[in-house]
């Protein structure tokens, strides 16, 4: 029977087929093939032995949180306490494009702005939406539901931003269970010790033990560079061949970040990931 694994604690592994729940463990060969079994993975089990026979091939996955086959990441980025970091923000999507993860923004606190701020960050959402991103407010409630439909969903963001008080304006039911099994929803802490899969509007969401602890040692300089949207569509305009776009006089890039067309905060994150310093 095929199925996917929704949660996992230590060696047990809890796989949903259809709508039948079984608690499984993992066969001997995948550990001697050092292959472990991820929360997302599509997988076929023996219903009578209890085990996982056989892990389908990924389209993509994470060490940290442990995930597989994501389809989309929900970066809920806060605009003021805490305030607005543009550089974890490029920071989640270089490492969501390198691994084929789709990245949205959704933006929250916009009403704690003043008139001024809110209109940096207005032409902030305008140019991540030019270059491609899908944009939201935390309160454009039906347009974030429909993301869901046959969809495995992440939330991430920094302690503070907003996850858990959307995920329960989107869902009122998730009030008790965010607040039993992941404080770290709600918490600067966190608390969660395991990753697990919820159904929420035709789709599957993880609730997960943090995402925003990570550097981007796992890509290559070399790739860097694919992970900036904006970047990659015009680096073919640079006189030099494999450009890095950071110490090259004439480079065309550098000639669009002073013209304005490329976000100097973004060109300057992007140096900053390609001197090494996250």
């Amino acid at each position: 029977m095929q199925g996917r694994i929704i949660k996992q604690i230590s060696d047990l592994y809890t796989v949903k087929v259809n709508n039948e729940i079984y608690e499984c463990k993992a066969r001997g060969v995948f550990r001697n093939n050092k292959i472990t079994p991820l929360v997302g993975d599509l997988v076929t089990i023996d219903i009578d032995k209890k085990i996982i026979k056989n892990i389908e091939d990924r389209k993509n996955s994470l060490v940290r949180p442990p995930l597989a086959n994501i389809d989309q990441v929900l970066i809920v980025t806060s605009t003021k306490k805490p305030d607005f970091s543009n550089n974890l923000l490029d920071k989640m999507i270089s490492l969501l494009e390198f691994n084929n993860i789709e990245p949205i923004i959704c933006f929250t606190k916009m009403d704690l702005l003043n008139s001024k701020e809110k209109k940096e960050i207005k032409k902030i959402i305008k140019y991540y939406k030019s270059i491609g991103y899908k944009v939201l407010i935390n309160k454009d409630l039906r347009k974030i539901k429909k993301l869901f439909k046959n969809k495995l969903t992440v939330f991430a963001g920094q302690s503070g931003a907003g996850k858990s008080t959307l995920l329960n304006r989107l869902d009122k039911s998730l009030s008790l269970k965010t607040g039993e099994i992941s404080q770290a929803l709600n918490r600067g802490k966190h608390t969660t010790r395991h990753t697990e899969l919820f159904s929420i509007f035709n789709g599957l969401v993880a609730d997960t033990p943090g995402f925003s602890s990570f550097d981007l040692k796992s890509i290559p300089k070399e790739e860097l560079k694919n992970t900036f949207k904006e970047i990659k569509n015009n680096q073919d305009n640079c006189e030099y061949k494999n450009c890095s776009h950071v110490n090259e006089k004439e480079c065309y890039i550098k000639k669009l970040v002073k013209n304005n067309k490329i976000l100097e905060t973004r060109y300057k994150n992007y140096v900053r990931f390609m001197n090494g310093d996250n």
